[in-house]
């Protein structure tokens, strides 16, 4: 037996693609000068991945404008003032607001998978974003001729044609990026949106059989962005029991930066249900200080005490840079602490005996 470690799924960009972003919106290079950038931070950013020794990679979202974004760049009746996300440092992000129908992606998430797997020689997995993020998009007050609920059938064909693609892509594992989950507590204490939520997306899971799902995972973390967070002061055991009503095979869950850790591991014991994998985080994408590898082991011998082997598996927190202009994290950092999460879990597999 061994212990699976995987990535989240950012990682942030080189200072050529940045630049060259830069200059793309002053008008100063050409869109195939850019896109050639991009190719080159995907090929680069693959075979750094690869150079850590992790067993399963990304191609580190080099292309996508943010990880909750993609589907809808270039979408047409967008206005830019959606729903406000505060972090704690007092920046915020704000999503687009739609103002008409049909619904439709403009972007699936298996085009960046198929051309990292160009370059790439070991699995990969794909990220997307849920539905229930995306869900954020209508408004309150409704959109003449175009109702919520015409809305959000759209919205599950195509979050299930998202999830769909990568898998008849061959990737190694679908990982739907719930960090709003969360957040809704903070919205709404009583629970009622993050049961919405957990229905919708269950929805979209509910179309995928059995042993697809055991390729599908959920992410949750408090929303890391420029060295903050948006909702790491709301208790992970009010999320929990909900969080495991998902129908996905794997949960990552942010674990490293808790200020209670073992709390957090008993309430995973708790509400785990049978067939789920729980892979916990043991580096923290928003400190620079870079883990060791001791310090990652015990990390996960900690995790062990409360989660059986067999249900057990290590990530990050979060992913390094989440939005396409976070820059809070140096690259280099983000691929030393992805080595350390990388030869901790080893540690900790071999001092387990597994």
């Amino acid at each position: 037996m061994t212990i699976p470690t995987e990535p989240i799924g950012s990682i942030p960009r080189p200072a050529s693609l940045i630049e060259g972003l830069q200059a793309a919106a002053q008008g100063r290079i050409s869109g195939e000068q850019l896109d050639a950038l991009y190719a080159d931070a995907v090929r680069e950013t693959v075979e750094k991945f690869e150079a850590t020794g992790s067993p399963v990679i990304t191609d580190g979202e080099q292309r996508k404008p943010s990880f909750v974004t993609y589907p809808i760049a270039g979408l047409e009746g967008l206005l830019p003032d959606g729903v406000v996300i505060p972090f704690k440092d007092g920046h915020t992000r704000q999503l687009p607001r739609l103002t008409q129908g049909p619904f439709r992606y403009q972007t699936y998430a298996d085009e960046y998978l198929v051309e990292a797997q160009r370059s790439a020689t070991r699995p990969l997995k794909q990220a997307v974003i849920s539905a229930s993020a995306i869900s954020l998009l209508y408004p309150q007050e409704g959109i003449d001729g175009y109702s919520r609920e015409e809305f959000l059938s759209d919205l599950v064909r195509e979050a299930e044609t998202d999830i769909r693609g990568s898998l008849d892509h061959g990737a190694h594992r679908v990982q739907v990026d719930f960090t709003e989950a969360r957040l809704s507590l903070k919205l709404d204490p009583s629970g009622g949106l993050l049961r919405d939520f957990v229905e919708l997306n269950n929805e979209v899971l509910g179309r995928f059989s059995l042993e697809e799902r055991a390729k599908l995972g959920v992410h949750t973390c408090p929303g890391g962005d420029r060295d903050s967070t948006h909702s790491a002061d709301v208790d992970y055991s009010e999320l929990l029991p909900t969080l495991f009503e998902l129908q996905a095979g794997s949960f990552y869950i942010q674990l490293a930066s808790e200020r209670d850790r073992r709390k957090v591991l008993g309430a995973i014991k708790t509400n785990l249900k049978p067939g789920q994998r729980v892979f916990v985080g043991v580096t923290d994408p928003i400190n620079s200080r870079v883990e060791t590898a001791e310090e990652v082991r015990d990390r996960v011998l900690e995790a062990a005490e409360f989660i059986p082997l067999d249900c057990l598996g290590t990530t990050d927190d979060c992913g390094f840079s989440p939005f396409g202009d976070d820059t809070s994290t140096a690259r280099d950092t983000a691929f030393a602490k992805i080595r350390a999460r990388v030869e901790g879990t080893a540690l900790a597999v071999h001092e387990l005996g597994a």
